[in-house]
């Protein structure tokens, strides 16, 4: 039956390969239940107030059943709805903007009904097709650029999030190896250990190579943290570790069971956003969420289906608007939820890299999200050091699309060029679309062959003009 409905073996999976590609897909992306409520859940909003409980005092477990609950349900709907192996979760990047851009400009509901609005315009441009028109528009060579610019964006967050690459804060260069230079502390050699032991296996060819490097560098992490009390990396404001661990501390905690609170489900404010910053700023910072949300899924599915060998001859996706359907629904969930827009994570080329094929996957990835809302206190016993490992191994296996690409053609070449290099560089996959499309049409239109150039990729490249001056043009009209 499973075979059948998910098409395990016709895109030539099995189920172990596919529970093991969920199971891997959690593990890498499961930090966000920890992460996402210290970016929410700590940022007083232009009301005084904490976002969850009374307002008056964070409330982080609140903020982590709501995140890790939508994440489940979208993420199952993903696999049922479009049987593709894509998880969703709160999209880290936009979480801050709306808690620091957002939120300290009005209350809590009304940014939350913000990301709700987005979510249903988004919406209604997949079911009037535009979504999906746009998707095709992009040339074949572009979205090959887009999945390796995005290989290395994500390898590049492994390294940052593992400590082995790190900000310098001073200085010409902007980050460096490790703590000024060096390696230091136990956590850098748990994510060495759990990166070679990947590579070792990945060279021997072992079935769930991914999915056994993170648990036996979290089983390290955990001896490690036993033996020699490391402790967390931010201690306080103005106090750092640099031996510390990135997020999780990976200790065994007392309770492994806690029982979750959904109380922020159903907070926010429609229009209500609008009393309190003019019409024209509100619709600013609904465009912003838009055009990042809207292309961020874009670069996402684009990598994750080519990664997974599921882009046909004519570069289509098979059922492409119904991933785009339930990836704007899950912008609505978010927001109506209280835990800003949820969106497709890259994070699943890494259950992708272990074999995962179809929506089973996903499946599997949202019912461990569901548990997570139990096993809160379990689930943060993973430290980034034991993660990251696996974004730097399906780094290299995105990377390796790189010969796909026509370096003869400079229409295609340099556009193809600021895409990968702008991704990991600005940390943002909008940007480094935006950049590939701009950089694209102006190429062809210099070379004479504006018939190449798809008209909505126009209209798009129009937009992402916008986009890249938007704080321009706040600062002119509001």
């Amino acid at each position: 039956m499973l075979d059948t409905f998910f098409k395990i073996s016709e895109r030539g999976s099995t189920i172990g390969r596919e529970v093991r590609g969920g199971f891997v897909t959690f593990f890498t992306m499961a930090y966000i239940v920890a992460l996402n409520p210290l970016i929410l859940g700590l940022t007083k909003d232009g009301d005084g107030k904490y976002l969850g409980g009374d307002g008056t005092h964070p409330n982080l477990a609140m903020i982590a059943a709501a995140t890790a609950l939508v994440a489940g349900v979208i993420t199952i709907l993903m696999g049922l709805v479009a049987n593709f192996p894509l998880a969703l979760a709160t999209g880290l990047g936009l979480n801050t903007f709306v808690a620091v851009g957002i939120a300290t400009k009005m209350s809590w509901a009304d940014a939350m009904g913000l990301i709700v609005l987005e979510g249903l315009i988004i919406t209604v441009l997949v079911l009037t097709g535009f979504r999906t028109a746009v998707f095709r528009a992009v040339p074949q060579q572009l979205k090959i650029a887009i999945s390796v610019g995005i290989g290395l964006f994500i390898a590049l967050i492994g390294l940052v999030d593992s400590g082995f690459v790190r900000r310098t804060g001073t200085g010409p260069v902007p980050v460096t190896l490790g703590d000024n230079g060096t390696l230091v502390g136990w956590p850098i050699v748990v994510f060495a250990f759990g990166l070679f032991l990947m590579i070792g296996l990945l060279v021997k060819k072992v079935k769930g190579a991914l999915l056994i490097g993170i648990s036996t560098a979290t089983l390290a992490a955990v001896l490690i943290e036993k033996v020699f009390k490391i402790g967390p990396s931010f201690i306080s404001d103005t106090k750092f570790n640099p031996k510390g661990w990135g997020l999780n501390v990976p200790t065994v905690p007392s309770k492994i069971v806690d029982k979750p609170d959904f109380g922020l489900l159903g907070h926010f404010s429609l229009l209500g956003s609008f009393s309190r910053v003019s019409i024209i700023a509100g619709i600013l910072l609904v465009f912003t969420l838009l055009l990042s949300d809207f292309f961020d899924t874009v670069g996402t599915v684009t990598a994750i289906a080519t990664e997974a060998g599921l882009v046909d001859s004519k570069g289509y996706i098979p059922k492409t608007e119904q991933i785009l359907f339930v990836d704007s629904l899950a912008a609505v969930a978010g927001g109506a939820a209280s835990i800003s827009s949820n969106t497709s994570y890259i994070e699943s080329a890494s259950g992708v890299g272990e074999g995962a094929r179809t929506g089973l996957a996903s499946v599997v990835t949202g019912i461990c999200f569901l548990f997570a809302t139990f096993l809160a206190p379990l689930v943060a016993i993973i430290p980034y050091e034991a993660a990251t490992p696996a974004l730097v191994i399906v780094g290299f296996l995105m990377m390796t699309q790189i010969k796909q690409v026509d370096w003869e053609d400079l229409g295609i070449a340099i556009p193809a060029f600021l895409t990968i290099i702008l991704m990991p560089f600005t940390y943002s996959i909008s940007v480094g679309i935006g950049a590939g499309f701009i950089s694209h049409v102006a190429i062809r239109l210099i070379q004479g062959r504006r018939k190449e150039i798809h008209p909505l990729l126009l209209i798009v490249t129009f937009l992402f003009v916008i986009y890249f001056f938007t704080s321009l043009i706040n600062t002119w009209f509001v």
